[in-house]
């Protein structure tokens, strides 16, 4: 008998007959002897419908009234599913986030989970066999206020839970079978992988690929809890995210992740003095907008340079006008944007014992005609920026140069 947590996603419960699907691949787990917690997602579409009915009502709405709103969506479907269940002669329970509770920080629409109390989860699990069926993505801060975790914080409920019940595995249902290393639907030669570490895991989270929430792997990684990506619709083994010692022999290049969220932003002939990075990019943290790619170019004269970074596109509007209320401070002669670009990154825990892989990515881009325009690395991975145009181009050519394709 183990004990296991099971996420579902929004596309595994988007209607009652998905919801009766689900139901039944629960019963099949209760009926081993399993104990069983189950988080899920609103079905969907849902979470947006919610998100763009605030958003009608006043553009700047209060945080703590969002939370409440967008919520509501994972409380209908722990409730369905907990009733089918019933139908189906399993006992099962609905939990809200403040039932249990699970306490989180008060940093409401992307609050972080601090502590979940499980001692009554455990002990229906051990005198009534019950399932416990929960609404993920809510938390409950110390004011008493219902929380959010942020998009994807689904996944991050189900990994906090697993770790707080001491669970011997998290499955995360989904509408793909499993991470592959690239996007199939862009590299029709990607390939499903068996396992990943969880620093892949995270790169390529934080990268762009959508399958896991960034802080859910986060979580994993620190508990070293076994996580399995897996699909809602077929009944097969998915991808588990492991400790890199887990895995015997591992590839130099493990995935081609890319993002389209991107918008670069240069500030031209800007001073070149000591505290200028600070002053450009501290107004921008005050903001809460996150800086990810960064750039300075070398100042020939000692006096002029050019700075640019990349944010979210989401995002590219509001920097801007910081850096414009700045513009006597920063004394900048031009701002110049650009939202038509892409990341693409290699990500391989091999590369750190193997010389090459950089200039593997750079002569592949180089021959296809692809110009870099900013480039990042750290000890797994490498991110350049492109133009939007040569996405498709430059994934497919990367995956082929690091040997990735599918025989």
């Amino acid at each position: 008998m183990a004990r296991l947590v099971l996420k579902f996603g929004g596309t595994s419960v988007a209607d009652l007959e998905r919801l009766e699907r689900v139901a039944r691949r629960i019963k099949a787990e209760w009926g081993q002897g399993h104990e069983l917690a189950v988080i899920v997602s609103a079905m969907a579409g849902q979470t947006n419908y919610l998100v763009n009915l605030v958003r009608s009502a006043s553009a700047l709405a209060d945080l703590r009234e969002y939370d409440v709103v967008v919520s509501s969506g994972e409380q209908v479907t722990s409730g369905l599913l907990a009733i089918i269940l019933q139908r189906l002669g399993v006992p099962a329970r609905s939990w809200m986030g403040w039932q249990l509770p699970v306490r989180t920080t008060v940093q409401h629409g992307s609050a972080r989970v601090e502590a979940i109390e499980t001692a009554e989860l455990r002990r229906r699990f051990k005198e009534e066999r019950q399932v416990a069926v929960l609404a993920g993505f809510q938390g409950l801060a110390d004011d008493g206020r219902t929380t959010t975790l942020g998009r994807g914080g689904s996944d991050t409920s189900a990994v906090a839970l697993a770790a707080a019940i001491e669970a011997d595995r998290c499955d995360i249902y989904t509408d793909v079978d499993g991470i592959y290393t690239s996007d199939p639907r862009i590299v029709a030669k990607a390939r499903k992988l068996e396992r990943i570490t969880y620093e892949e895991m995270l790169e390529m989270a934080s990268l762009g690929a959508k399958v896991l929430q960034t802080r859910s792997v986060e979580l994993a990684m620190k508990h070293r809890l076994c996580v399995q990506v897996r699909s809602s619709f077929e009944d097969r083994p998915g991808t588990l995210v492991v400790d890199e010692e887990e895995i015997v022999e591992q590839a130099v290049v493990s995935g081609i992740a890319h993002s389209l969220d991107e918008a670069k932003v240069t500030l031209t002939r800007i001073p070149d003095r000591p505290g200028i990075a600070a002053a450009i990019f501290g107004p921008l943290a005050d903001a809460a907008i996150n800086i990810d790619m960064i750039v300075q170019n070398i100042s020939l004269d000692g006096e002029i340079t050019d700075m640019t970074f990349t944010v979210s596109r989401g995002e590219l509007d509001r920097a801007l006008m910081v850096l414009e209320k700045n513009r006597d401070t920063l004394r900048y002669e031009s701002l110049e944007r650009d939202d038509k670009v892409a990341k693409v990154s290699v990500v391989g825990v091999g590369m750190c014992s193997h010389a090459g892989v950089a200039q593997k990515m750079f002569t592949t881009l180089a021959e296809k005609g692809i110009n870099i325009q900013v480039i990042t690395t750290s000890e797994i991975k490498i991110s350049v920026l492109v133009a939007e145009d040569y996405l498709e181009l430059a994934l497919r050519a990367l995956h082929s140069a690091y040997g990735l394709d599918a025989d």
